[in-house]
């Protein structure tokens, strides 16, 4: 059996990547306490020791405020510990996957959806560690994979105190009363998480470089949830227009697919994939 390093397991992503590949791979997720990944020769003992064929490195400070508020700290985990992981697998000849973010392109002057090779200048320290994470790692490794992330969801809990997110947050509120508001000032991808364990197998055999890694989307926040309400025949009357947020500096982070399409990897776009969702809920559910 081969084996998978995985970082990042007691978060959102980490965790569903143990759960999904654990049993078809010999799955290792070590804690901060056994792998330290902004300290270089902790890394590497552990991948000396633990031999990985595989790593999905999906440990970060992804709170974008807690990036604005402790930079030195988001930024040792971000980018150190990032090329730390790049640099270890090029050593022990290890493929790896390296989680980025839709961030990237936040600030950008140009309109989506975004392309890979689009010059950046990210307009957050999160988006701004998250740059400079890729352009080291791929340095000290070219053949990483760097996987641009979009908005993940999940239709369930799988960890006790985990963030919630779009779709459960949703749910959540269509139990009580208040009005369920989301920005128009603001595009991007939202991404079945499902859909990205699913692709992850398959981007193990990428060529190194970075790929725009969810479901493609053209509306903003607004029109997406409307759409899916209004073919799910759910109740319009309950969403209102957030016309505040953005609105000084309106967001666009959808993503350009093409790239990753034509490496034979494809993701349903975000209104598919949450209108399918969403009638599954209501199938086990009474009807909203």
């Amino acid at each position: 059996m081969k084996k998978l390093l995985v970082t990042g397991a007691s978060g959102f992503l980490g965790s569903r990547i143990v759960k999904f590949y654990s049993g078809r791979y010999d799955v290792y997720a070590p804690g901060h306490s056994e792998m330290d990944i902004t300290d270089e020769e902790n890394v590497y003992a552990v991948f000396k020791d633990f031999k990985p064929h595989f790593v999905i490195h999906s440990a970060a400070v992804s709170d974008v405020g807690m990036c604005d508020r402790e930079p030195e700290k988001s930024w040792k985990i971000n980018v150190d510990g990032s090329r730390n992981i790049a640099g270890a697998s090029a050593e022990f000849h290890a493929k790896c996957l390296l989680c980025s973010s839709d961030q990237v392109y936040f600030g950008s002057n140009v309109k989506g959806p975004h392309k890979e090779e689009e010059v950046l200048a990210p307009a957050n320290t999160y988006g701004r560690e998250k740059k400079r994470a890729e352009e080291e790692c791929l340095v000290r490794n070219p053949e990483c994979v760097l996987l641009r992330l979009s908005w993940l969801y999940d239709t369930r809990t799988i960890l006790e105190k985990e963030h919630s997110d779009l779709f459960r947050t949703m749910l959540l509120k269509l139990q009580g009363q208040e009005k369920l508001s989301y920005p128009v000032h603001d595009v991007r991808g939202m991404t079945d998480v499902k859909e990205v364990l699913g692709n992850l197998e398959k981007a193990l055999e990428l060529k190194g470089g970075i790929y725009n890694f969810g479901s493609p989307n053209d509306k903003n926040t607004f029109e997406t949830i409307l759409a899916m309400f209004t073919e799910l025949n759910w109740d319009v009357g309950r969403l209102e227009k957030n016309e505040e947020a953005f609105a000084a500096n309106p967001r666009d982070l959808s993503m350009c697919p093409i790239k990753l399409n034509n490496s034979g990897i494809t993701f349903r776009p975000a209104l598919e994939a949450l209108v399918r969702n969403g009638a599954e809920y209501r199938q086990g559910q009474n009807e909203i």
